[in-house]
């Protein structure tokens, strides 16, 4: 991972969508506001591809303001506005024109609340693909079963597809909201905090979970279990009073942390 100084440029891996892994993203002096109250400065940070990158910081650092930003979550929220940059695979995700609903199928989002429609367990995750509408009926049975097996589901709830979602325990409904996420075959997938509350159990399933969707996806979580960030996260960036502090390896991080804020975070002296 990059923190980039105003001095520095983009790493060429960012800046060039030639030369970018699919599903890098990049801010660059990424700035936002709600109204006159200002929750970004100047973020700057490349997101590798192909990781596990937690945003830590203490509540109402603006760590879920950026993850939001990634998939413009924030656009619906009135009097909202940025200025800098976010590029995903190179190309600006606030460009004139972009759309926001396809850039929304590409950057799948898992909220601190699991939100499965009143419907079918099925109907949950065929739901995006079925919008789209390019699939035979074979076609999105398989898509299903795919997406449940990919968010570590199916062999739990093989037998009752048509049963609704509502009737799974908190986890295994969690788990349903990254499957009907992973159905639009996304590039990253977008974390708020997914297992805060969750019991332990559930929560080692999901963090097993991003071990092995790391291989095919870019994912970031936002987390304040530092202990969840230190087992489950390849980088980790430290978010304070809508700065970026930090970001580096999580093993650097958690081990011998630049800043003397980052410390003073991660040992509990402040928090």
């Amino acid at each position: 991972m990059t923190v980039i100084s105003r001095s520095q440029l983009l790493p060429v891996a960012a800046a060039n969508p030639e030369h970018a892994h699919p599903g890098t993203i990049a801010a660059s002096r990424f700035s936002f506001w709600y109204g006159a109250k200002q929750a970004l400065h100047d973020i700057s940070l490349v997101v590798p591809a192909r990781a596990v990158t937690a945003l830590i910081g203490p509540s109402g650092c603006g760590k879920s303001t950026f993850l939001r930003s990634i998939n413009r979550m924030n656009d619906s929220v009135p009097g909202v506005r940025h200025s800098g940059s976010i590029t995903l695979d190179g190309e600006s995700i606030y460009r004139r024109g972009a759309d926001a609903t396809a850039l929304r199928q590409r950057v799948g989002m898992v909220f601190q609340r699991w939100n499965p429609f009143p419907k079918s367990i099925y109907e949950n995750v065929a739901y995006g693909p079925r919008i789209k509408g390019q699939l035979s009926r074979a076609g999105l049975d398989e898509l299903v079963e795919s997406s449940l097996r990919r968010a570590a589901l199916w062999n739990e709830v093989k037998v009752r597809l048509r049963a609704s979602a509502l009737g799974l325990s908190g986890g295994q409904q969690q788990r349903l909201c990254i499957a009907r996420a992973l159905a639009n075959e996304p590039e990253v997938l977008l974390l708020d905090e997914p297992a805060s509350a969750l019991d332990p159990i559930s929560t080692q399933k999901i963090e097993e979970l991003l071990h092995e969707l790391k291989r095919e996806l870019t994912v970031v979580i936002v987390t304040h279990n530092l202990q969840q960030a230190a087992r489950v996260s390849d980088y980790t960036a430290f978010f304070y009073m809508g700065t970026l502090v930090e970001a580096e390896t999580t093993a650097r991080m958690f081990t011998s942390p630049r800043e003397e804020r980052t410390d003073a975070y991660i040992t509990g002296r402040f928090g």
